[in-house]
């Protein structure tokens, strides 16, 4: 079967600052994760083209992701950032699709999680970037908490011809066995035609003890309310490594999704990665 991790990040301490990377709980990945770690880890997993996905709100980490995907032929594509606040997204956007691997740009995300405003996502200079993002043929990655996902369905519905991707099922307290109001918000964002989810970073909120029995529930109410061809495998590596290996991941994703036939069991595992983010010539 053909293989998409369609979430991971790599980044270079040495580059640029990441504060996020401070803390104690986050000592095991405080180090640089480049293009041959990417590798030694997708190739036993039998993983055949990726997606890179922004760290930091930062243009020229994105300008660089970009150029490093135009050198690889694993890396696919890259979902960048761009201020989505600022007037001039669509200069945004085209600067970068200039630079070198412009071409491998399929979606802009935001920091959303992180926003001390549960209502960030419809403030209207935000709608307008994401009418550029619209505008530009590209994707828009959400990366919301469960108290974000009133405002997630507000801005889907203001912008119904966009495709948004749902990172990490909007991150379900696991670890505290929470079920509301987190199902309800995601029920009511798959309920829109223009939303998929990424099945990804479940181990990370389920915490280093996880089991699959503990991640079923949440895939299980994400597979009735997407469907597979709504649904697409991210590893979220490296930060998936504060709980589990990508090996691991790999295999809880195997274990999750072998209630489905080959075919739908492709489509989370390629397919719709592959559609949604058009990379099929890729």
């Amino acid at each position: 079967m053909f293989r998409i991790d369609a979430h991971h990040h790599l980044w270079d301490l040495t580059a640029r600052p990441h504060d996020w990377l401070d803390g104690p709980e986050v000592a095991p990945i405080r180090r640089d994760f480049g293009p041959a770690d990417l590798r030694a880890v997708t190739t036993p997993a039998g993983v055949d083209a990726t997606v890179l996905v922004q760290v930091l709100p930062d243009l020229p980490e994105t300008a660089e992701f970009l150029a490093l995907a135009d050198d690889s032929d694993l890396v696919a594509g890259v979902v960048g950032w761009v201020d989505l606040t600022a007037p001039d997204v669509a200069e945004q956007l085209d600067r970068l699709r200039s630079g070198p691997g412009g071409d491998r740009l399929v979606g802009v995300r935001h920091l959303v999680q992180s926003e001390p405003d549960p209502e960030w996502l419809v403030r209207p200079d935000v709608l307008a970037g994401l009418r550029a993002v619209r505008d530009a043929g590209l994707v828009y990655d959400l990366l919301t908490r469960p108290r974000q996902l009133p405002a997630a369905v507000a801005a889907v519905r203001a912008v119904p011809d966009l495709v948004f991707v749902l990172d990490h099922l909007s991150k379900p307290d696991i670890a505290g066995r929470s079920w509301e109001p987190w199902a309800s918000g995601v029920a009511a964002l798959a309920a829109e035609p223009n939303v998929v989810a990424k099945v990804s970073g479940l181990v990370t909120e389920a915490g280093p003890q996880w089991t699959v029995a503990e991640l079923w529930p949440y895939f299980d109410a994400a597979l009735e309310a997407f469907g597979p061809r709504r649904l697409m495998f991210g590893s979220d590596w490296p930060v998936c490594l504060l709980a589990a290996s990508y090996g691991e991941v790999v295999g809880a994703a195997e274990q999750l999704t072998a209630c489905l036939g080959e075919a739908e069991r492709g489509e989370v595992f390629a397919g719709t990665a592959a559609r949604v983010y058009g990379l099929g010539e890729r």
